[in-house]
């Protein structure tokens, strides 16, 4: 179900409601995970009525899974902007120094790529097979675009790195997670890494990939626009097809660098 969808007759005061439910069901998340929130507390934290949530998502559920889905887009969007503005965003050394930071920055993705129980509660084991499989192709097409381009090395196949990327990327959240997550960690180092160490851990997750998968031929200048330009296309499509455009206040298209719909 749409958020605001033919509920409101001033679209503007939809959107600014079902963000204010978003901002405090994200809030209510990070400081109680998702056993301990129920529909009564956001609608205490968005200073509004429990029926006026319902208005915008039929279930706790499917709240707390839009809170995710914002968070994924938000991330998807600085990445987007990121490979229209910088193409060498798209190699896959630069994508895991821009993507780790854009999860860890972001302690509700962090909790999802960990599968985090305490954080999600029931969503931990809800998947979504169509998105799933959809994230798996592009997944699959975006490296096998990376050995067209000659970016791979020449003895790795393009489903080898794709695994390989996706255990190295994985690998270094998890460390990370256990950094940040563990006894001995303070409150606030745990909500929120320091700044300058976690950027040299990012460079060293850079390095890893590019020394492991990459051709160490230089990507022309041209090939790079080129390059950007599919992988920009790509993934602008996986979040087209998740939806994130019918959800209010996820990602506005211009936020992209998208064109609007028509």
């Amino acid at each position: 179900m749409s958020p605001t969808a033919g509920r409101s007759r001033d679209p503007s005061r939809g959107r600014e409601r079902a963000t204010r439910i978003l901002d405090a069901a994200e809030d209510l998340l990070l400081r109680h995970g998702a056993r301990r929130v129920t529909v009564e507390d956001v609608a205490v934290g968005a200073n509004i009525g429990k029926g006026t949530v319902y208005l915008h998502w039929e279930t706790r559920e499917k709240l707390f899974a839009a809170v995710f889905d914002r968070a994924v887009a938000r991330a998807m969007s600085e990445l987007l902007v990121a490979m229209r503005t910088r193409p060498s965003t798209c190699l896959p050394h630069q994508f895991a120094h821009d993507y780790f930071l854009a999860v860890m920055h972001r302690p509700l993705l962090r909790g999802l790529l960990l599968a985090d129980p305490e954080l999600l509660g029931r969503l931990a084991r809800q998947h979504d097979p169509a998105w799933d499989e959809r994230h798996h192709l592009v997944s699959e097409r975006y490296f096998r675009l990376l050995a067209e381009y000659g970016v791979l090395r020449a003895e790795l196949g393009a489903d080898e790195v794709a695994y390989a990327f996706q255990a190295t990327f994985e690998g270094f959240v998890r460390a990370e997670g256990e950094l940040v997550g563990g006894e001995s960690a303070s409150p606030r180092a745990a909500a929120q890494p320091a700044v300058a160490t976690l950027e040299r851990r990012a460079d060293l997750l850079a390095r890893t990939v590019e020394l492991a998968f990459e051709n160490s031929r230089p990507v022309t200048a041209d090939e790079l626009r080129s390059l950007a330009a599919d992988v920009v296309d790509l993934f602008t499509d996986l979040v087209d097809r998740r939806g994130f455009a019918d959800l209010v206040d996820l990602v506005d298209r211009a936020e992209l660098g998208a064109p609007a719909a028509s």
